[in-house]
């Protein structure tokens, strides 16, 4: 395929001769399954892979690792995330985790593996000449940790020399052999809201001798998401959401003190600050009349996922040369957090969403225990990422 006058070759068969290989590794990692900062086995299987094929990886601090492949200048990076979920298995596989409470139901293990195939791909490609300058592909510790592990790979410099960057993420609404793109927010911004609530307790038959806190948590739940809804741009999607409302233990009885907490989520990076230093002043206005104390404790997550249109361009051309135009669909945005999102802060890049739902077959959740998805999304994710590793190397041309 020409790809600004340059031939670039489907690298289709290189993947599939590591199909084999790779599919053990997945079920290996998947078997042994381990929590954010604490990847040591995972670190070691990856480092292992990539030594035995004569690459020089590079340990980062604690957990995860990065390699060069190639020679040159470096043209872009590709990044992976390592780390399982406190989740319970419920696959019933074979290679289900042996890790109590632990598991990959996010679907680290296929990106991981993916990358792990496009390292080794790309090595493949550099032995046989066909790769003149370098890529980047980064094992990142630590994704489902807030604020994630991706500035801790930031703040060791891994990403300091890479001009762009792309990832890719498990999509089980899209079936194997698809993947879904999207130019601008793919992902949310996501902060966690907790919001104490204190006063005079008392009888419920006499609340004006109270400061009923109950009664404020109910204006606060209500209220707060309302008040933001109209201070904010709504081409923004805010979204407060609450999951946990404590308060009381009798039904006669106003309690002293009870707690919300919950999620702020936004697709606008501007709109995310803005509604962040507007979210201590809305809930005090809103709980003022009823005379309580506020104690707000807003912890600040991640910033939307925001893939430009350049970088979106080179998968989509990679796509469709590997898989074919009729598999490539806009992906819907997502609400949902990703810590990619600092690195893309940093440098232009790009999150594909990789179909791993088995045609015909249940659709199931990310971050459910029973989550199984189609092994033979590897080779199509790690094909479209070293398919777009060329395109990225043409560019330098």
């Amino acid at each position: 395929m020409k790809y600004r006058n340059v031939t670039i070759p489907s690298v289709k068969p290189w993947v599939e001769q590591l199909l084999p290989e790779l599919i053990d590794f997945r079920r290996d990692v998947h078997r042994n399954p381990e929590l954010s900062f604490a990847e040591y086995r995972t670190t070691e299987m990856i480092l292992a892979q990539l030594r035995a094929a004569g690459l020089e990886a590079v340990p980062m601090n604690n957990t995860g690792a990065w390699v060069d492949v190639g020679r040159g200048e470096l043209a872009i990076g590709l990044r992976a995330d390592i780390d399982a979920l406190p989740v319970l298995e419920e696959t019933g596989l074979p290679y289900a985790s042996v890790n109590e409470g632990v598991a990959h139901a996010c679907g680290h293990d296929i990106h991981t593996t993916v990358m792990l195939g496009a390292a080794l791909t790309l090595k493949k490609l550099d032995d046989e000449g066909l790769l003149n300058a370098r890529v980047r592909v980064i094992f990142q510790p630590a994704e489902e940790k807030i604020p994630g592990g991706a500035l801790s790979v930031i703040e060791q410099g891994v990403l300091d020399e890479v001009p762009r960057i792309l990832a890719l993420h498990c999509d089980p609404r899209i079936d194997v052999g698809q993947i879904g793109t999207r130019i601008g927010a793919i992902t949310s911004a996501s902060d966690t809201i907790r919001i104490e609530v204190n006063g005079r307790g008392g009888h419920t038959s006499r609340p004006h001798l109270t400061e009923d806190v109950v009664f404020a948590m109910s204006q606060i739940a209500t209220q707060v998401p309302a008040v933001l809804g109209r201070k904010v741009d709504v081409r923004s999607a805010v979204s407060v959401v609450w999951g946990q409302i404590h308060a009381g233990s009798a039904p006669n009885a106003i309690p002293a003190t009870g707690y919300l907490a919950g999620t702020m989520r936004c697709l606008d990076g501007e709109a995310w600050f803005a509604a962040g230093q507007l979210l201590d002043e809305t809930v005090r206005q809103v709980s003022a009349p009823y005379g309580v104390e506020i104690k707000l404790q807003h912890t600040r997550g991640v910033p939307p996922v925001v893939n430009t249109a350049e970088e979106t361009g080179l998968i989509e051309s990679a796509a469709r040369f590997e898989i074919g135009s009729q598999n490539i669909g806009l992906t819907p945005q997502s609400m949902g957090g990703e810590d990619f999102a600092w690195m893309t802060q940093k440098v232009p890049g790009a999150m594909l969403r990789l179909g791993t739902r088995t045609p015909g077959g249940e659709t199931f959740d990310l971050h459910r225990g029973d989550y199984i998805p189609d092994e033979r999304c590897i080779g199509v994710g790690a094909s479209v990422m070293v398919g777009a590793c060329l395109r990225a190397i043409a560019d330098l041309d």
